[in-house]
């Protein structure tokens, strides 16, 4: 499946707000809920606005994954984005139907190859979200370490797992 990154633009709003809204439940097994405001017209546009604002300010890149027909089917993120010392903090979400078709390595190699606005990215995920972990590893991203602190989601007991891409 060919894929493309496109930077996030105002006229995204419809369909990033569809994919979002298809992909919640999936979402919300493995990240805490965005909550039921985020999820109305209203709300997702006061929420892409921000986005826009931080985007144009420097500070983060906001990608959407698309398919050749155009389709959404997840983001990848860049925030935090600290020039001073080339480093920035990658955030990414793949629809539930492109899991496992390689669209997050896709994206991430794509992104990598980019002009990136830094030198090097750190990551996250929980010690149970294994398909991340995957993805970074696979990118080249080396594990730093976990995290000391444990919390609980949706039932399940886990840690941070932090990355580092240079």
């Amino acid at each position: 499946m060919e894929i493309s990154l496109h930077l996030l633009n105002r006229i995204d709003a419809e369909p990033l707000l569809e994919f979002e809204a298809e992909n919640r439940a999936f979402f919300e097994k493995s990240v805490p809920s965005r909550g039921h405001a985020y999820y109305t017209l209203r709300g997702f546009s006061e929420s892409l606005q921000k986005l826009l604002v931080e985007q144009e300010k420097g500070f983060s890149s906001f990608y959407l994954i698309k398919n050749e027909a155009g389709k959404v089917l997840g983001r990848i993120n860049l925030v935090d984005i600290d020039k001073v010392n080339s480093i920035a903090e990658i955030g990414f979400r793949i629809g539930e139907d492109s899991i496992g078709k390689g669209v997050g390595h896709q994206a991430l190699t794509l992104l990598i190859q980019s002009d990136l606005p830094v030198k090097k990215i750190s990551g996250k995920t929980t010690t149970v979200n294994k398909a991340s972990m995957k993805l970074l590893e696979k990118n080249g991203f080396k594990q730093t370490g976990i995290g000391e602190e444990e919390f609980e989601l949706n039932g399940e007991k886990m840690r941070f797992v932090h990355y580092l891409w240079c």
